[in-house]
């Protein structure tokens, strides 16, 4: 689990530096702002709720971060395909961090799932 937990930190993290230098580069429309700034804090809460996943004192606690970073990778997902769709951002530009973030947002899930699985 350490492993895991390890790897986690380190792809939430990198993730979230990715789009905040993708955030950087966007251009100065108001839209641009707006769901730049949506996409830098969704992507942030991703890295630093799994960081509270792996510091969790119960199972419960462990559980309710871990929806929380769900939550939060799948809105970024979300402002990640409202750049693409509505022209602020090129796709090309974003296939990579699109890829990483449904892959955690992937292996997230199937974590939860898990967990819940051993809670019945």
């Amino acid at each position: 689990m350490e492993k895991f937990n390890d790897e986690y930190r380190r792809r939430t993290k990198q993730n979230a530096l990715k789009i905040m230098r993708l955030y950087s580069g966007l251009k100065s429309r108001d839209e641009s702002k707006i769901i730049g700034k949506q996409i830098l804090r969704s992507s942030t809460s991703v890295a630093a709720n799994f960081r509270a996943v792996c510091r969790a004192r119960s199972a419960a606690e462990h559980f309710s971060k871990l929806c929380i970073v769900i939550e939060e990778c799948d809105e970024t997902f979300f402002w990640l395909e409202m750049l693409e769709e509505s022209g602020l951002v090129q796709s090309n530009t974003l296939t990579d961090i699109k890829q990483e973030t449904l892959s955690i947002l992937r292996v997230m899930s199937i974590t939860r799932k898990k967990l819940k699985g051993n809670q019945n």
